[in-house]
């Protein structure tokens, strides 16, 4: 270990100044801030909103005077049956409110079984109490934007919520969501996703880790500052009246990520409007079981963000309509953390294999490892602690960590991969989330 620690010090030196006789603790002091002080302050306000938000929770007492209706769009493009364990999971939610359960039905000539599966829930749906469900059929396919308007257009409730239709969700969940909406400058809320065939294979359990540390811990910290990065697509959840004023989804790509820098767009002007996170308000979906499957996702979403930052809100990201906060955070972490980092640690790394002879190589990606590593941890255990809502599942996955700082990496070389197809080929125009003839149709 010794002499990989010394190989490590001889290679910053070579990339650094060039000189002799380094020590060990010159060595942190150049290295470590390449290493962490770049997302060491992302880590640092995440753990301090966690830890805000347990001390909020102690003191909550979850007394609920209102209940408001809530309307669930399902978007529905070739789920099957798969369908009716969203629609079953949503009619038997522990909550005294109306719910109104529309399942949307994308392309329903060619989505038949979809569309005779939700067919097949009206009358057992229809005879609970409080439950309704609309089964509205798109003949011609549209897309998710064109589904969840159509469902807008048609739905009653004062929270709209939109969802995927292979996603399932626990039985608290309307009634974890609805409770931020009693604050009226709540206009939107992330809902919490957990991987549910985490046992299917490794990439799936990988991705079941990532999503408890990405967005069960990650959006509860961010969450306390009101800057939440993303509302899932899979399971988000508006202010009906709010989201119809904004005119609804958009066009193209992304839709998760465009309506919340759309709805981030009115905090410059309005302050007090907040978007909150749920990590008890959970959803259960299905990752890619193979790593070519999830490269290819990756791809997609990776190539999706540089589009949204890169070509269509690029003139938009600026404090008078943010806010100076999501401003500073969507520079940082939306920007220069997803966009140009990826970039930074792939030319960082072969310039390492250029220079560096092999084993010093190897000790200054032990060094970065054994950082990653360590943060990993205690991350994992703050949110173990303070967060999860099944922390004796939870911590089965301890055994993983040792291995996310690899597939972080991974992740962010073919993200570097990603946004480069987009920058180059616009493969957001290829996204088979609509057909080509509406993704035709944006400007970007």
């Amino acid at each position: 270990m010794l002499d990989t620690l010394n190989q490590a010090v001889h290679a910053f030196e070579v990339l650094s100044m060039g000189t002799n006789d380094r020590s060990f603790s010159e060595l942190v002091l150049k290295f470590f801030p390449f290493v962490l002080l770049l997302e060491l302050p992302l880590y640092l306000l995440v753990i301090v909103g966690i830890m805000r938000y347990g001390v909020r929770r102690l003191r909550n007492d979850n007394q609920r005077e209102r209940y408001p209706s809530v309307s669930c769009l399902i978007t529905c493009y070739s789920e099957g049956d798969d369908v009716l364990k969203t629609i079953d999971s949503l009619a038997h939610q522990i909550y005294r409110g109306h719910i109104e359960i529309i399942a949307l039905i994308d392309g329903a000539v060619q989505n038949e079984n979809t569309y005779r599966a939700a067919m097949s829930a009206l009358d057992k749906v229809n005879a609970l109490p409080n439950r309704r469900l609309i089964v509205l059929p798109k003949w011609q396919r549209g897309g998710r934007v064109s589904s969840l308007n159509a469902g807008l257009s048609i739905a009653s409730g004062e929270v709209v919520m939109a969802l995927d239709g292979d996603t399932s969700f626990d039985n608290d969940m309307v009634a974890q969501a609805t409770r931020h909406f009693d604050d009226p400058n709540v206009v939107a809320l992330a809902g919490c996703l957990r991987v549910r065939n985490a046992a299917d294979s490794l990439v799936a359990r990988m991705q079941a880790l990532e999503y408890m540390l990405s967005i069960g811990a990650g959006k509860t910290g961010l969450a306390e500052f009101n800057v939440i990065n993303n509302i899932s697509g899979a399971f988000g959840v508006f202010r009906t009246a709010f989201i119809r004023n904004m005119g609804g989804w958009d066009a193209g790509t992304a839709e998760d990520l465009d309506i919340t820098m759309r709805i981030k767009q009115y905090f410059g002007a309005n302050p007090e409007l907040r978007i909150a996170f749920e990590p008890h308000a959970v959803g259960h979906t299905d990752a890619p079981t193979s790593w070519r499957v999830f490269f290819r996702q990756r791809l997609r979403w990776d190539g999706d963000l540089y589009y949204l930052f890169v070509r269509k809100y690029l003139h938009n990201i600026r404090p008078g309509l943010l806010g100076w906060r999501n401003f500073l955070f969507t520079m940082i972490n939306g920007f220069f953390m997803q966009v140009i980092m990826p970039f930074f640690i792939v030319f960082y790394t072969g310039l390492m294999l250029w220079y560096l002879p092999v084993g010093s190589v190897l000790g200054v990606l032990a060094f970065v490892y054994l950082i990653y590593l360590a943060s990993v941890i205690l991350f994992f255990l703050i949110y173990v602690t303070v967060i999860s809502e099944r922390p004796w599942q939870d911590i089965g996955y301890f055994l993983l960590l040792p291995l996310v700082p690899l597939f972080a990496f991974a992740t962010r070389v073919n993200s570097a991969l990603s946004l480069l197809q987009e920058a180059v080929l616009k493969s957001h125009l290829d996204s088979s989330m609509a057909p080509w003839w509406v993704l035709k149709k944006t400007k970007f």
